[in-house]
């Protein structure tokens, strides 16, 4: 599972609601885990809050050890979502004992997506792919 800003949100809401389906089982698929094999998150957004002026993790996110190996990627300029996402993210994470990788550029603001440009961060897929490999994921 791949997700940019909310999509990232995205990544991380269905990362860590894995033990309850919304829904009925019609058929054999729904009786098949909804658990992601790994997650990207890639500038998420909607990860911290404050409460009483300290930086938390989104109450309505709750990373366990059954949380899949994820993938953070982040430039400190973005203006649209802080780094804090990432930041406060990634230690959940390690809280939780999960395989977390997290890459951080000090340029490339918000919505790089994947077009090329003279910034590092723009060579973030090559980064993904051998992470994916390190996972057993895709195969070298």
């Amino acid at each position: 599972m791949l997700g940019f800003s909310a999509g990232g949100h995205l990544v991380a809401a269905v990362s860590t609601h894995l033990e309850k389906r919304l829904y009925a089982d019609i058929d054999e698929a729904d009786r098949v885990s909804c658990r992601p094999d790994f997650a990207v998150a890639l500038y998420p957004g909607h990860i911290w809050t404050y409460d009483d002026d300290k930086l938390q993790l989104n109450p309505e996110l709750h990373f366990t050890k059954q949380t899949p190996p994820t993938f953070l990627l982040q430039a400190e300029n973005d203006d649209v979502d802080s780094i804090n996402h990432s930041l406060v993210y990634y230690i959940a994470l390690k809280n939780a004992r999960v395989f977390v990788e997290m890459h951080l550029y000090a340029e490339g603001k918000h919505a790089f997506g994947l077009r090329p440009t003279k910034l590092p961060i723009t060579r973030w897929p090559q980064l993904m792919q051998t992470w994916l490999q390190t996972i057993g994921i895709i195969l070298q």
